[in-house]
């Protein structure tokens, strides 16, 4: 076996690589900055999914040429393209109209409204806050208004659309951002004669950049009006799906307020049996690491936040206990060491996610794979 001293020649050679590597990505970034200022000269959205996957299946092509693992150069590949949206991000956008639009966000001041306010004012628009302190701000400012959106918390969304009755112009499209979409849209239909529309940004303000999230459209009125707002969120990078309200908050119920209780459970049974999530992580396998991460990042935010979203509505508190009572079945399982009714559940429930089953081995063995190879 070689002695390290021994390798000092090729490991003088890698290091002249990783250099050589580095050099030709600073070359990349100085071209794609280009492509940036074309872009927002033409009009073009920061995020073309044809073009990147048209790239993805050309680089994987390129890779196996070489002798390279074609899902490592895919990888390499998306991180760079990302790289890419991010430095964008930091600039200017290219904007969906010919003139600047004038944008109010009613809580401006929050997580959510700050970071669509900046990426607004990148945008060239013309964008006002109004929160606690300055309501008094909103008569002088309402005439030029082309849009106002409300991104306050759920529990205060209705109150606040309220509180705009006759205080809009009939030509300003009114809007909100939660993530409960029948009650919202109703009120604002009631309170504003003008055009309506639901939004539900699918992320939360942490986020680095808008490109690649996910905004839902619900329609309430005069879906025309507000059809250059669509067009922004594509300009900006988002993926934008039309959605009727009350399927959307049947589905929410579930993919928000079920999951977010079940995180309770969990964290809560953690401390009740006292497992310390950081000597968990010692004996924790790459699976429920991912898990107890997915877990421990509810904890990291804010509580009243996570209330209004599990309690938002009746139909959602319904499924929580329909929800218990299933699980009052399953216990029996436990309780008389049924190991055939566990088995006979468990491929009941196979049966019913069916192929989807595979794509989630898939999809959960890359995000696990990494997560392994990046902070175990």
């Amino acid at each position: 076996m070689p002695k390290n001293s021994d390798l000092s020649s090729q490991r003088d050679q890698i290091d002249k690589i990783d250099r050589q590597i580095l050099d030709l990505l600073k070359e990349r970034n100085k071209v794609s900055r280009e492509v940036i200022e074309y872009k927002i000269d033409n009009q073009l959205p920061v995020f073309v999914a044809e073009r990147e996957e048209e790239k993805s299946v050309k680089f994987r092509s390129m890779a196996e040429e070489r002798d390279l693992d074609p899902d490592w150069a895919e990888d390499f590949l998306r991180m760079i393209m990302s790289a890419s949206r991010a430095t964008q991000s930091t600039h200017t956008f290219p904007r969906a109209t010919q003139e600047p639009k004038h944008i109010l966000f009613v809580g401006g001041d929050g997580g959510m409204g700050s970071l669509y306010r900046k990426v607004a004012d990148q945008s060239g628009h013309h964008t006002y806050s109004i929160d606690k302190g300055n309501w008094f701000e909103l008569e002088e400012m309402a005439p030029k208004l082309d849009l106002a959106i409300v991104t306050v918390p759920i529990n205060l969304t209705v109150a606040v659309i309220e509180r705009l009755t006759n205080k809009l112009d009939n030509k300003t499209i009114l809007a909100d951002f939660t993530s409960n979409k029948t009650g919202p849209l109703e009120a604002m239909l009631d309170s504003h004669p003008g055009p309506v529309i639901g939004l539900h940004p699918m992320h939360g303000p942490d986020v680095p950049n808008l490109s690649k999230q996910l905004m839902v459209v619900c329609e309430g009125r005069d879906p025309e009006a507000s059809q250059w707002f669509r067009e922004q969120c594509r300009l900006w990078g988002m993926r934008v799906i039309e959605a009727d309200p009350e399927n959307h908050d049947h589905v929410m119920n579930l993919v928000q307020g079920l999951r977010h209780f079940v995180a309770l459970l969990h964290g809560s049974f953690m401390k009740e049996y006292d497992l310390d999530p950081h000597q968990m992580l010692d004996y924790s396998s790459p699976v429920y690491r991912a898990e107890l991460m997915m877990t421990g990042r509810i904890f990291a935010q804010d509580a009243e936040l996570y209330a209004d979203i599990v309690f938002a509505n009746k139909e959602r508190r319904e499924l929580l206990v329909t929800f218990f009572k299933h699980h009052e079945r399953l216990i029996s399982m436990v309780e008389n060491d049924d190991k055939k009714g566990f088995v006979r559940e468990f491929e009941a429930v196979t049966d019913f996610f069916g192929r989807f089953a595979t794509q989630a081995l898939k999809e959960s063995g890359y995000l696990i794979n990494r997560l392994a190879d990046r902070f175990s």
